[in-house]
């Protein structure tokens, strides 16, 4: 077969591009693996992130969703205990409404006072078993979260700002705010505000 050129069939026109693109150098050889190395190597690290970001972001919606279903299991009884905590408040009402405990007084009467005293233990005591807490804040500083203001009285044996009197006591459920307790807080008389102010014109002329 005769290697002269047959111009009815030419021979594939060499790819000089191609060629030219190679590596010729084992210089070049090694420049062009350690690009293709660092490229890998940032797809990878590009790669990883996104894996964190969406691991990351899977875990938050799995504590978000955990802690709404806590919340709503928790506090889905909300409504039921605040008519539980209206009936408890009325059967204490209606304790107190019997008379004092008196020498001679009709045996149905201490009877009645006795079983509705344990009644109430046992009530309360159920629902503190379900998270709902009676609290008297008769003596302790006054909180706009837990008490509702239903005046102001002076008073020199209680501290100001404290509750001297409570009316109604504080009902929470599970630490949430059921129902505020009605309260009278005490503030100082007159006489203790006019000496505390001449106390301090004094303290300052000195």
């Amino acid at each position: 077969m005769s290697n002269e050129f047959n111009p009815m069939n030419p021979a594939p026109p060499a790819n000089n591009n191609a060629a030219a693109d190679l590596p010729q150098t084992p210089e070049q050889v090694m420049q062009a693996a350690t690009a293709r190395i660092a490229e890998l190597e940032a797809e990878l690290a590009e790669m990883k992130d996104r894996w964190m970001r969406s691991e990351a972001e899977t875990a938050n919606v799995r504590q978000r969703g955990h802690r709404e279903v806590n919340e709503t299991r928790q506090y889905a009884v909300q409504k039921f205990a605040q008519d539980v905590v209206e009936a408890a408040e009325n059967l204490h009402r209606g304790l107190e409404s019997l008379p004092a405990p008196t020498a001679g007084e009709p045996e149905i009467v201490a009877r009645l006072r006795e079983g509705l005293d344990g009644i109430e233990r046992n009530f309360l005591a159920i629902l503190e078993r379900n998270g709902i807490r009676r609290e008297d804040p008769t003596g302790t500083t006054f909180d706009p979260n837990l008490h509702q203001a239903m005046g102001e009285q002076e008073s020199a044996a209680h501290p100001p700002g404290s509750v001297m009197q409570a009316w109604t006591p504080a009902w929470t459920l599970n630490g949430r705010l059921l129902r505020p307790a009605m309260v009278v807080v005490a503030k100082a008389p007159p006489a203790e505000i006019t000496a505390a102010s001449g106390a301090g014109r004094l303290n300052t002329s000195a």
